[in-house]
């Protein structure tokens, strides 16, 4: 589960690392009340999950009040779909730089990583100048230890204070990865100001979603999902990943779906979504379609290969599906496995055509991606 930055922030603040002041907020009549806390000049920051936020315009340093009344009405407008902003105090800074705590998996070990280059350039920097971001790993048996921040601090080159500051907020930043089962904890940039004060500039913080049972602070809720159709999915228990392609895929295991992300980029198709149609969700075949449809495709491919999910029951439910919803898009359907038989005449007698060959499922759904009549 990814946080917004104001929830990071919180969290921060809480271990004592300090933040800018700052207010959330709403809707746009709450921005004058916030400003009395803030002052301008100020930085407007558009709360969303996705990276990339400064170089997308959607946090804007504006030196006015009229100025962030012209910003916050814009980023609040309905075509960007943003819930909340938060209105952020000026920092005078001097430097920024880059600080995470995040998993090694090859290792098997947690990881600190810093550089004396952050902001919004830091991919580039990995790619292109690699040996000017440090990396110390960190036995998570043991932790981060106080002689390892130190370090870290200190190669810096940084003066004494600063020094000791970093150090303290290399600590903090482990107790927060380990207290909250992060996969990530990071800090960019984390401001060095005019007066030798660190300060986190941004937050993010992404939860192992397998430990939100311990992790109950914070709940996913709508806003946390990219759209709606996965929003739904995730409260159906359904596994369900959004792409941006033409092809709506219902598939039933790993393997399989596997097998048939391969055939549909060998055969030039594009995948609009992926649903998890097996397991405990074989019968579940009217609201899998109903997530389908959310997403914009040209076509819907369902493949099957049922032992213990029975070929006769996801006929069924799809051919149901089909009566209740009323698809405006072909359905392509290769349903096997147990009760195959009985399968085949439930999808003919509701005017389906069954398909019986996975390869030749793929091309079908392909053809008609591309505009075909197959």
């Amino acid at each position: 589960m990814k946080l917004f930055e104001y929830q990071a922030k919180d969290i921060f603040k809480e271990a004592g690392i300090p933040i800018p002041n700052s207010v959330l907020i709403q809707e746009e009549t709450m921005l004058e009340k916030a400003l009395d806390t803030v002052k301008t000049p100020c930085v407007v920051k558009s709360q969303v999950l996705s990276g990339g936020r400064g170089k997308a315009g959607l946090v804007v340093f504006t030196k006015t009040k009229e100025d962030a009344q012209k910003e916050t009405k814009r980023l609040f407008a309905k075509d960007l779909n943003i819930k909340h902003l938060l209105i952020e105090e000026a920092i005078d800074i001097k430097q920024e730089i880059y600080v995470s705590v995040t998993i090694d998996p090859n290792q098997a070990s947690a990881l600190l990583i810093v550089s004396k280059e952050g902001g919004v350039d830091i991919e580039t920097l990995a790619t292109e100048r690699p040996e000017k971001i440090i990396k110390e790993p960190i036995d998570m048996r043991y932790g981060l230890m106080p002689y390892q921040a130190s370090r870290v601090a200190y190669d810096l080159g940084f003066s004494k204070d600063i020094t000791k500051a970093l150090k303290n907020t290399f600590l903090k930043l482990y107790h927060i990865f380990v207290q909250y089962d992060a996969e990530l904890v990071e800090i960019n940039p984390l401001f060095i100001t005019q007066d030798n004060i660190v300060v986190a500039g941004d937050g993010k913080l992404m939860i192992d979603d397998n430990s939100m049972f311990r992790q109950q602070r914070y709940e996913k809720g709508q806003t946390d999902y990219k759209s709606d159709a996965e929003y739904e999915a995730a409260q159906e228990g359904i596994p369900f990943i959004e792409f941006d392609g033409d092809i709506g895929l219902m598939c039933a295991g790993a393997g399989l779906t596997t097998t048939v992300y391969d055939l549909i980029h060998y055969e030039g198709g594009t995948i609009a979504n992926y649903l998890e149609f097996g397991g405990p969700n074989y019968k579940k075949a009217v609201k899998s379609m109903e997530i389908c449809l959310k997403v914009p495709s040209k076509v819907i491919l369902v493949v099957t290969f049922g032992t213990i999910a029975r070929a006769d029951v996801m006929a069924s439910g799809i051919v149901e599906a089909i009566k209740q919803l009323k698809p405006d898009r072909p359905i392509v359907t290769c349903i096997r496995g147990t009760n195959e038989k009985e399968a085949v005449n439930i999808l003919k007698e509701a005017g389906l055509e069954p398909v019986f060959d996975t390869e030749e499922a793929v091309r079908k759904a392909v053809d008609i991606a591309k505009g075909g009549s197959k």
